[in-house]
């Protein structure tokens, strides 16, 4: 454990990659396999489910610490973080523990769930009492589920990669699917060859950058290949070994969820993978991704559900093909063979994403301005006669999004963030105009800049009008340009619409609150009616 709260600390304090890289690699190679294992499995994002409710952790920490509960309080809301306050408050260890932290989670994270209530307020303070300052700190973290530190899984996988002399695309491959953080997995891992089989194990998925310039920059049109950029679940078909699996981008397996992809599956032939977008797929075409969100999460949807949002999977690539990775093959030779099989399926929910068919960048522009019309977000760019790489790498993919809507909005209450911005208020809720008054719209983080935030810290700490434990209600006078990729009504927002993926475009410094946009405007973007296919005469 003391050796994870190290690596935890190298790695916060410090923004260079190189270092970061470093830090994780002698771990890697000093900790013993039982340790590794776990520390993968944190430091890529996975977690257990919490074991310990919120407030009796904090009540548990109040009493030991022989603080008042709004003493505890305002800690909290001048640290903003929660296991950090808990490990300020808490008095110093008695003794330090060297047990690993496999014993840790093993023994005693995991076990916390089923204990009664006073034995799990006894293993957690015989932990704190165990542990100095820079443990308690991580091991809250683990605890809360809030376990986060500055790295993203590519960088996690770089270093393996590199601390077992392995090409970072088979440890991505390993990594990914449903694994366990033993011993066994992670020396598989790191071993020479093929490592430990199992036949559900998803490819890591090719993810595309937005385009930055106009699409003239890349060259003739002639060496692209274009297709409507899905809304929809990306994810992969698997027919191993006489079983079918099918896989979400956030590799959570979801075979069972949709019946008719699992049928589809079955009829592959053994040893395929194809990458495609989950769509709910009716009989006049793709329908708005509101329609997929019913079924999203249901894990055995019934049979009026099933009637209602049919679902297809649209195939845009092949990654195994007879059992052989073929991800170096040219995406037009991957492409002839995922049409074969196909073809050769002929199941209705297994559809060939169409190639769309254009003489120039000027004509593929008139044909993505039809996008919303289509119920997709813009247009795929692949080059001809790239791989199929790992991860976001720059110049084979292409994703040209049709611009957001947009909207300006008042902020109107704020919080605090995570992490780093655990002592800013970074998360903001967003108002519009109905009635005279200001009806809350969107909730957004993301867009501004560092000395932006730090700006509308200020303003908030400043201009606070009322306090909902930790939600500041602030005077309405910024207002922000707000961007988002869809809209939909909704009966649970009071507003009565909700909006997919609202970001901070701009903070406009040159408007006032009562010239932000109404609610009215906002439901003026809401689409009359389902409309149609996305397929048409145009692609082929």
């Amino acid at each position: 454990m003391k050796a994870f709260a190290d690596l935890y600390s190298e790695l916060d304090e410090t923004t260079r990659t190189s270092e970061k890289v470093a830090a994780l690699v002698r771990y890697f190679r000093s900790a013993p396999s039982a340790d590794a294992a776990w520390a993968v499995y944190f430091l890529i994002g996975r977690k257990p489910k919490q074991v310990v409710p919120t407030r009796k952790l904090v009540q548990w920490a109040i009493e030991v610490a022989g603080l008042p509960e709004w003493l505890f309080d305002e800690s909290y809301d001048a640290v903003g973080d929660l296991a950090e306050t808990i490990a300020l408050v808490l008095p110093p260890a008695e003794r330090s523990s060297d047990l690993p932290l496999r014993h840790w989670v093993e023994e005693v994270l995991l076990p916390l769930r089923r204990l009664p209530e006073l034995e799990q307020r006894a293993a957690l303070l015989d932990a704190w009492a165990t542990m100095d300052r820079r443990q308690q700190f991580v091991w809250n973290k683990l605890i809360t589920g809030a376990f986060r530190v500055g790295v993203s899984q590519l960088l996690v996988t770089r270093a393996l990669a590199e601390a077992g002399g392995l090409e970072q695309s088979a440890v991505a491959h390993r990594l990914m699917g449903d694994w366990e953080p033993t011993p066994a997995f992670f020396e598989g891992l790191l071993a020479a060859g093929a490592g430990h089989p199992n036949v559900s194990r998803p490819y890591p998925f090719f993810l595309a950058h937005a385009l930055d310039g106009e699409p003239a920059d890349l060259g003739s049109i002639s060496d692209w290949q274009a297709e409507w950029k899905w809304d929809g679940i990306r994810s992969q078909l698997i027919r191993r070994a006489g079983q079918t699996f099918l896989w979400s981008r956030g590799e959570e397996l979801v075979t069972d969820r949709y019946p008719e992809l699992r049928a589809v599956g079955d009829l592959l032939p053994d040893g395929t993978v194809i990458d495609g977008e989950i769509l709910p797929w009716g009989a006049g075409g793709v329908m708005p991704f509101a329609q997929l969100q019913r079924r999203i999460g249901r894990k055995t949807p019934g049979k009026k559900l099933l009637a209602e949002v049919p679902v297809a999977i649209l195939a845009y690539d092949l990654l195994e093909d007879g059992g052989a990775d073929i991800r170096g093959l040219p995406l037009e030779a991957r492409r002839a063979r995922l049409k074969e099989i196909v073809a050769r399926v002929a199941a209705d929910p297994l559809k060939l994403s169409p190639v769309i068919v254009a003489e120039s960048w000027d004509d593929l522009a008139r044909l993505r301005a039809q996008s919303r019309s289509r119920n997709v977000e813009g247009l795929m760019l692949k080059r001809r006669g790239s791989p199929y790489r790992v991860g976001r790498v720059r110049g084979d993919w292409w994703k040209w999004k049709i611009e957001p809507y947009t909207i300006d909005a008042v902020l109107i209450f704020a919080q605090r963030g995570n992490g780093k911005r655990a002592s800013l208020y970074t998360d903001y809720t967003f108002g519009l105009w109905e009635s005279g008054r200001l009806m809350p719209v969107a909730k957004a983080y993301s867009g501004l800049t560092d000395e932006e935030i730090r700006q509308v810290d200020a303003f908030v700490r400043r201009n606070t009008m009322e306090r909902f434990g930790p939600v500041r209600g602030v005077k309405p006078e910024l207002v922000f340009e707000l961007g988002f990729e869809g809209i939909q009504r909704s009966s649970r927002h009071k507003s009565g619409v909700a909006v997919r993926f609202p970001r901070m475009l701009r903070w406009r410094t040159d408007k006032k609150a009562e010239e932000a946009d109404t609610l009215d405007a906002l439901r003026a973007l809401l689409p009359p009616a389902p409309v149609t296919s996305a397929q048409s005469a145009t692609a082929s």
